[in-house]
Parts: C-alpha cells; structure tokens; sequence
C-alpha cells in the first residue's frame, strides 16, 4: 500500500490538492495529515480523490469542533484523530504527532513501524534504533503548504517502509 504524508498545510488549498492529486496519481491510496490544517474546510479539496484522511490537528489547531463536525459527515473520508494517533495501515503500526521531539520520543519505544510528524518545516526521513532493538521509520514530510520552505511531501510504500520526499508540482 502506498500512502503520502504531508504537514502544515496552513490553509494552503492549492498546494494540498496539488500534492494528493500527485500522489493519487503516483498510486497512493490513503494520506496521514501531521497536523497544522487550520481551516477544517481546507481539507474539502482533497475529498474528491476519495483517498482516506488521517488527520490530527498540530499546534494551529483553527476550529476543532468543525473539524470533528467534519470528520463525522455520513460517507467523509476524514478521519479526525485529535493531538495525536496510533493508526493500523496494510498491517503496519504508524504513530501520528506534530511535534518532533515527541514523534523521537515515540520512535525510541519500538511499539512502532513508522512514526510521522511535522511543525518545523523541514523535511526528513530517518531511521531511529528502538528500544526493541531493531528500527523505526521516522517521516517529517516538511510543508505542504510551503511556508518557510518550498512546499513537500512524502510518499511511499507501507509494504517496503520506503519512503521519499517529493516537490509539490506547481503550476506555471
């Protein structure tokens, strides 16, 4: 299964579309959302892909109550997890958080396959050793909605655990 991950969309409409209709189009088949949405109404432009949504809110948390408002609209494709979220994905374990310091932190443990965040903008994937003694992916996809940053994200198979950090297309 492959999936993309993008972070602090910050109300950026255009560049999120962008980013799930090229991952869609690179065969995605669910998107994770590290947070910073803002506006529960930014993620209308990627429900017409029909991909599942995973999303938490980050540190710019906009309007929680319309978020789950969203989230629970009979047939939405948002899945709204709160702070953060233990999600099961094509049989592999990912941990959602904004923060880095705590996606580390829950990397460290090994309960994991994969750990996702975002708020600081910059793009990564690393593999961190674990208390389990093996290893866990850790994404930060960057931002979607390029602020500070050219605007990233992340795509990438949970069959492989590989993953890459991807340009948003831009339109001339």
């Amino acid at each position: 299964m492959r999936i993309c991950i993008v972070s602090d969309s910050h109300d950026n409409r255009t560049l999120l579309e962008a980013a799930v209709a090229d991952a869609a189009a690179r065969g995605a088949e669910a998107v994770i959302h590290c947070g910073d949405v803002v506006a529960p109404s930014t993620l209308s432009v990627v429900k017409k892909y029909g991909l599942p949504v995973h999303v938490i809110h980050g540190n710019n948390t906009g309007d929680l109550y319309t978020m789950g408002k969203v989230a629970a609209e009979a047939g939405s494709v948002v899945h709204y997890h709160g702070q953060d979220a233990g999600v099961e994905l094509a049989g592999r374990r990912i941990f959602m958080v904004h923060y880095p310091h705590y996606a580390r932190g829950m990397a460290a443990t090994g309960d994991w396959d994969m750990v996702c965040c975002g708020h600081d903008h910059r793009p990564a994937i690393e593999r961190l050793p674990n208390l389990a003694g093996t290893s866990t992916l850790l994404v930060n996809p960057g931002t979607v909605g390029g602020v500070g940053n050219a605007p990233t994200y992340a795509l990438g198979s949970l069959d492989t655990l590989d993953f890459e950090i991807l340009p948003v297309p831009q339109s001339a």
